[in-house]
């Protein structure tokens, strides 16, 4: 079965609202250009649980609050050849134990990642300009 996008919850307030009127499901779904088993799912979700709002899923409980992601996040931009083993340290400090796995799969899943271009020497104008073609060629036959 195909997933779609999530109905906005002024919609499924609408669907209830119009549930509560009186109207049919079939009704409700013309008049709201959606299907019957999403009328009737919502409906059946509002009589639950009194609301139509996303509940939260099921699931592992995430070691690492977002504070500390932020900080460390800060830390890597700071430094972006920082260690992961590095990054450890200071989190071990708030009572936060977490595998060098899970910081790695939280940096790149913010996008941060260990690399940093290379630096460009400089050349200055001057230096450029005395150091032409013509100059190499007569170092190496003369």
């Amino acid at each position: 079965m195909a997933r779609t996008k999530e109905i906005s919850e002024d919609l499924r307030l609408r669907m209830v609202d119009l549930h509560k009127a009186g109207k049919g499901y079939k009704s409700i779904s013309k008049s709201l250009d959606v299907h019957q088993s999403t009328v009737r799912q919502m409906v059946y979700k509002w009589r639950k649980f009194s609301t139509v709002a996303t509940l939260p899923r099921s699931g592992r409980p995430a070691k690492m609050t977002a504070r500390a992601q932020y900080r460390m996040l800060n830390e890597v931009k700071k430094n972006p050849r920082v260690s992961a083993k590095d990054l450890q340290k200071p989190l071990e400090h708030a009572y936060i134990s977490v595998d060098e796995s899970t910081i790695c799969k939280t940096i790149n899943k913010n996008g941060v990642h260990g690399r940093t271009p290379q630096k460009k020497i400089y050349i200055h104008i001057y230096t450029y300009r005395t150091t032409t073609e013509e100059d190499i060629y007569t170092y190496i036959y003369i």
